[in-house]
């Protein structure tokens, strides 16, 4: 599904070369949960905005579903972000003067799909998540975690193969982070495909899989799925 050969992403500091990716190799299959794992700066938010098309490398290649990503098109990328792959972010990326159900139903208004549709697909994602009774509440009236998941309903009202998680446990505390992995464990179990990035390495033990970065360098490293 996802294959990374040889990719970097290189900036200019001060009239030098700084590596946020170093030739970096990843596979992953389909129904996968990878970690990927390492400090502030090691290259992880670079390495999940090349997986999920929000940006792209400076040299390599990257295919996804068994294609390249330069031979898609600007509205094909556009399409592939919008309906195969849902975004959880540590900040959650709420709109502030939204409900809920508001903030979930975008995705789907951008598709262009008729009301009803939005409203009862938003519903849902929002019931799946244990929120069915604060869709109609403001961010600004919900806990941190409840705040998560409805950014988590917001990624998958689409129905996305492919989750990309960037620290999403990062501004929760232990037992509510704990909880956020399970759902992303649950997701899993049902199907898709999930991409946890981290700086816990015991958020990270929930992967069946886990990569650490460093300097932009990515590499893997075996670990056991918990129970």
């Amino acid at each position: 599904m996802i294959e990374m050969n040889d990719i970097s992403k290189v900036y200019s500091l001060g009239g030098e070369k700084v590596y946020a990716l170093n030739r970096a190799f990843l596979k992953i299959s389909e129904g996968e949960f990878i970690a990927v794992v390492g400090p502030s700066g090691s290259g992880k938010s670079t390495l999940m905005n090349i997986m999920g098309c929000l940006d792209l490398a400076d040299s390599g290649e990257y295919i996804l579903d068994g294609m390249s990503i330069e031979a898609y098109s600007e509205n094909e990328l556009a399409r592939i972000r919008n309906r195969k792959i849902g975004f959880v972010f540590q900040s959650f990326n709420l709109l502030s003067k939204m409900t809920a159900l508001e903030n979930v139903e975008l995705p789907l208004i951008y598709q262009g799909l008729r009301n009803r549709e939005i409203r009862s697909r938003a519903e849902e994602a929002l019931a799946s998540i244990g929120l069915g009774d604060r869709m109609l509440h403001k961010p600004t009236e919900l806990s941190g975690g409840q705040q998560q998941r409805v950014a988590i309903a917001r990624a998958l009202v689409t129905s996305p193969s492919i989750i990309l998680a960037d620290e999403p446990t990062g501004n929760l505390d232990r037992k509510t982070g704990e909880e956020i992995i399970r759902i992303f464990a649950d997701l899993n179990s049902a199907g898709k495909t999930v991409v946890l990035i981290t700086h816990d390495m015991d958020i990270a033990k929930a992967a069946g899989r886990r990569f650490d970065i460093l300097d932009g360098r990515v590499k893997e490293k075996r670990t056991r799925k918990r129970a």
